[in-house]
């Protein structure tokens, strides 16, 4: 068991929130009981989440997508008012790190996808997007079934690019318009989690393979690292729970 402030003070210190602009506030988000003995991960704090989060005993519920955007309704009611009052009903703890989590160098959802995918030498090209570069070359083809037999979610592959993928560019979540990026850094592939109408036209004229290769599924390994590496700090109990989405 460990306290709730400690915890927190750990994760900031890890995860430097301060650095970031981000569109939603980082850290604790719904405050909870003190004391934590089970931490429960998800990539989202949707009510299935929460639920499931309730059944597991959770005192603490670590997501990558919490509350509160810039711009949404600041009106407690309809589903937010749902799951807000599920948390405090049982008293639990909801934190949230977005861009922080993103970027981290070790347990950051960029980091975390490379090694989930295979990609050696993972390094931030610019930002946000991250490039590494194949064990060896594969066809396009074989590199779409790879992300998907990887993440058990096949990707809408999209580009008419190099017979070979060697280098590949990558940023989590919907990042579809940091293609540039990788097209300026000359990479014959890039992925992401989403995709925008314009995405294939660019894919297509400048000569790039593009994989949507889902919001959800990309970002689920962050938060996991997150998590267990907490267990491994304060040993408390850690277990992460996929509310799938297809998105």
């Amino acid at each position: 068991m460990a306290s709730r402030s400690e915890i927190l003070r750990t994760l900031n210190q890890w995860l430097a929130p301060e650095n970031f602009q981000d569109y939603c506030p980082n850290g604790l988000q719904v405050e909870g009981r003190e004391q934590v003995s089970t931490i429960i991960s998800g990539v989202t704090a949707s009510q299935a989440l929460i639920d499931a989060a309730i059944n597991a005993g959770a005192d603490m519920i670590l997501v990558h997508h919490g509350y509160f955007w810039k711009g949404e309704d600041q009106a407690i009611r309809g589903m937010k008012r749902e799951r807000i009052k599920r948390l405090l009903d049982h008293d639990i703890n909801l934190v949230a790190y977005h861009l922080p989590l993103d970027d981290h160098p070790e347990y950051g959802n960029n980091r975390q996808l490379a090694d989930v995918l295979g990609i050696l030498q993972p390094r931030p090209l610019d930002g946000l997007v991250w490039q590494g570069e194949l064990q060896s070359p594969m066809s396009p083809g074989a590199f779409a079934d790879l992300i998907g037999e990887r993440l058990a979610r096949a990707p809408l592959w999209v580009g008419d690019g190099a017979a070979e993928i060697s280098r590949v560019g990558w940023c989590t979540g919907a990042a579809q318009g940091f293609i540039n990026k990788a097209l300026e850094a000359g990479l014959d592939a890039y992925i992401s989690g989403e995709i925008s109408e314009p995405t294939t036209h660019t894919a297509r004229e400048c000569g790039i393979h593009y994989y949507a290769a889902g919001h959800h599924a990309t970002e689920r390994y962050g938060v996991q690292a997150l998590g267990r590496a907490l267990e491994k700090t304060f040993g408390v109990s850690h277990r992460f729970i996929d509310c799938d989405n297809p998105v």
